[in-house]
């Protein structure tokens, strides 16, 4: 079983106590993938939000590779928000051990604890925001960037040479 110390780790658990990750950590599955899984396809349905222990996985839209994510990333939260298809596919890029958290187990948390499911989202909401920050960057200034960080993407110019 996953322990606290690790989860406290990732943004969304942030400001959570001690007793209210105990909580969350067995409405959560455990999941493996070997390189070259695809995890979620783009345009499917996706009711889970990731969180990757170890590995790493890429982020392809259409037939890009967008940006890669590994141990400390997330994946998965605009679905769980939007209920919309997946934007993007997710594809295991080395193994990865990961464990995840269903739109079923939010519920739960809502039912068990509706400050911390509020925390949770807050959490969740501003991870999307500096994400869409960035997006918005790449859009306006035509940057680039790479994914360097547990929590955010973080500038990076990319050798264009």
């Amino acid at each position: 079983m996953i322990e606290v110390k690790i989860l406290r780790k990732y943004s969304l658990f942030g400001g959570l106590l001690e007793e209210q990750i105990e909580k969350v950590i067995p409405l959560m599955a455990e999941e493996n993938y070997s390189p070259g899984d695809v995890i979620i396809v783009e345009g499917s349905p996706n009711d889970k939000i990731v969180f990757i222990l170890e590995g790493r996985v890429s982020v392809i839209k259409g037939s890009k590779v967008i940006y890669d994510l590994s141990e400390g990333n997330t994946f998965g939260e605009m679905e769980v928000l939007d209920v919309m298809p997946c934007a993007a596919s997710i594809k295991a890029v080395t193994e990865v051990k990961a464990m995840s958290i269903s739109m079923k187990s939010l519920r739960e948390i809502y039912q068990i604890d509706i400050k911390m499911f509020s925390l949770f989202l807050m959490n969740l909401a501003r991870d999307l925001s500096r994400r869409l920050r960035i997006a918005n960057d790449i859009m306006v200034d035509n940057k680039v960037f790479d994914v360097y960080s547990s929590t955010l993407f973080t500038k990076k110019p990319r050798d264009r040479g």
